[in-house]
């Protein structure tokens, strides 16, 4: 086994060696850049992302971007700058380059590939924040389509945007993007018959079955069609920008290759480039200089503003906080509320932004074994817990001090908002240990219990703490089993072979910020991700029900609301909070506000063709 300590010094090393230089390894090559094309859109609507720079050389020069006062809510910012790099981090290892097989996996493919729809640059955050993972339709945008319009319930037609190039890269050389580029994408991934494809991907969920074409109709029109005629659920799977699998590879690439697993295959049409990977140390990007986009808030900037985004790979929370305190990573997303308040108090100068975190936070225990598939067991664990002092004492108040159903009372309009709840339901989540000593006596525990609990290690163990001295004060005895990440996945999500008890780090079981239908998949007794075996029959329904007979947002809402108020009497996990997280962004790094996916997410970012090419480096300010 590897000297902590001696990897510790080697992370610190790479962390300074990439912001000198791309990274090089004997065992990995330089992805080679053509800059002979002159293929430049002029679109005065565009849609995508990030840097600017020649393959064989960073340019040093800082330009500033043409720009004049437009008075918009974004003139506040400054002037947008060209040059300079982006420098962030990421736990858990690259795994995957290809969406056929990106769900579930790490990756960074939103860097070189580009999706139908983005968020709108030019929303003010103060509407619309985009700190979530599901995006309302009203505030969706496109990216390399144009418009779209569902000419009936069961068909939408997308305009594909005109002047979108390929980057020039063999084989692709910098072609045009076409409808049938995108027709072959969701053909190859979901397996629809088109171009010989006919096995989806082992990671799909079933949910995508409800896709039954997608083909291309014009040069730049695609259709796609559905066997259902809920507009509300198609839009979520068809507009879900927070999925990796959304990304839309070269065909060229892959007629060429077979698969694009090797990341020196990656080509896309989107605002960077892949140069390099070492396998977990780091990744580097360069801009496309033939990138299509335009900034939207100043159509004359072509983009990316930076010319290059390195992502290091870095476990250790501790080594990523210490390359933030130094000005090594220029943005950390997802920090703990703790480690928040001790950087602010050595580093006055590190902006902090508060996002809510894409999940509650919770105790998953066994439905399907003993002593917790007795829902009087699940209830005096909930009542053990008190959820207000957690709140004021080890979160400081910056979370709300209320339990959560499946829903995250974030999602405004969706769910079942705790104060919604009758006073039945809220006494039984209220702490009071005298009763839950009751309810394990009367489940046949009159002493409690020892029980087992798994843990992956990027999890919060302070708060873990916290919930075992509670539990313990009604006899309950939880021993811990502490795990990487990559092995919870496989014993928990995989193999369902965990303990009485799990608790994880990207994956509490209530809270969820995704698309509210498919929220309702997530106790399903059918479901791959159940793995704490709710099998429950008037559960099952709810999905179904929302899929097949509600037609208008108010009628999958009201769904939702009632799924809600059902997995909070049913106790299926026991809630903790909603904590929020913190992005710590350097004061020289400009125009982003922690929206969800730009640097970081449970799987790898899934928007850095979005976010990272508008951002830009006050050179001055890094000086």
């Amino acid at each position: 086994m590897k000297n902590k300590s001696v990897w510790l010094v080697l992370i610190f090393l790479i962390v300074a060696a990439m912001l000198l230089a791309s990274c090089n390894s004997s065992t990995t090559t330089s992805t080679q850049i053509s800059t002979t094309s002159s293929i430049i859109t002029t679109s005065t609507t565009p849609i995508s992302t990030v840097v600017t720079t020649t393959s064989t050389a960073i340019q040093s020069t800082v330009t500033a971007a043409t720009t004049t006062s437009t008075g918009n809510w974004w003139d506040s910012l400054g002037v947008p700058q060209y040059g300079g790099s982006i420098t962030t981090a990421m736990n858990t290892d690259i795994t995957n380059f290809d969406p056929y097989n990106s769900r579930t996996l790490v990756n960074i493919n939103s860097g070189w590939m580009e999706k139908l729809f983005a968020d709108d640059w030019t929303l003010n955050p103060s509407v619309f924040s985009y700190q979530m993972q599901y995006i309302p339709s009203n505030y969706n945008t496109g990216c390399l389509a144009e418009s779209w319009t569902f000419t009936n319930t069961s068909t939408c037609v997308v305009q594909v945007r005109q002047g979108v190039y390929w980057q020039n890269i063999a084989p692709a050389n910098g072609r045009e993007l076409t409808a049938a580029d995108i027709a072959y994408h969701y053909n190859r991934v979901y397996g629809l018959g088109g171009y010989g494809f006919t096995t989806p991907s082992p990671f799909m969920p079933h949910s995508w079955t409800y896709l039954h074409s997608v083909t291309a109709t014009g040069k730049f029109e695609v259709t796609l069609s559905w066997n259902i005629t809920n507009i509300e659920e198609e839009y979520e799977l068809m507009a879900a920008t927070a999925s990796a699998e959304s990304c839309i590879e070269c065909p060229d690439a892959v007629a060429a290759y077979g698969n694009l697993n090797n990341w020196h295959n990656a080509i896309g049409t989107g605002p960077f480039i892949l140069t390099d990977f070492v396998d977990a140390s780091s990744a580097s990007m360069v801009s496309n200089p033939n990138y299509w986009g335009h900034d939207e808030r100043y159509p004359q900037n072509q983009l990316p503003y930076v010319q290059k985004l390195n992502i290091l790979i870095i476990p250790n929370n501790a080594t990523s906080l210490a390359a933030v305190r130094t000005g090594k990573i220029d943005v950390l997303d997802g920090i703990l509320q703790q480690d928040a308040v001790n950087m602010q108090k050595s580093n006055k100068s590190i902006s902090q932004v508060a996002v809510p975190a894409a999940y509650g936070m919770s105790i998953n225990p066994k439905n399907n074994a003993t002593p917790t598939s007795d829902i009087r067991v699940r209830e005096a664990m909930q009542m053990a817990i008190n959820l207000p002092e957690i709140s004021q004492s080890y979160y400081g108040g910056t979370t709300e001090p209320y339990p959560v159903s499946l829903t995250s009372y974030y999602m405004t309009g969706w769910g079942f908002p705790y104060d919604q709840w009758p006073q039945d339901l809220k006494d039984q989540y209220a702490y009071n240990p005298t009763q839950a000593k009751q309810l394990l006596s009367a489940a046949g525990y009159p002493n409690g219990f020892n029980t087992n609990l798994l843990f992956d290690s990027a999890g919060d163990t302070s708060l873990l703490q916290i919930i075992q001295s509670y539990e313990a004060a009604i006899g309950i005895n939880i021993a811990v089993q502490v795990v990487d990440m990559a092995t919870f996945n496989t014993q928990a999500n995989v193999l369902h072979q965990q303990p009485t008890l799990a608790m994880y780090s990207v994956g509490g079981y209530l809270g969820y910020t995704y698309e509210p239908i498919t929220q309702l998949n997530r106790f399903m007794s059918t479901t791959a991700s159940n793995y704490i075996g709710v099998n429950d029959p008037t559960y099952d329904q709810f999905f179904p029900n929302a899929l097949n007979n509600a037609n208008t947002t108010a009628q999958v809402q009201a769904i939702v609301s009632q799924t809600n108020k059902y997995v909070a009497q049913q106790h299926y996990v026991i809630s903790l909070l909603q904590p929020m997280t913190f992005s710590l962004v350097q004061p020289w790094l400009k125009g982003y506000n922690g929206e969800y996916g730009a640097f970081s997410g449970n799987w790898g970012p899934t928007k850095l063709y979005t976010y990272p090419a508008r951002c830009w480096i006050d050179q001055s300010l890094k000086k």
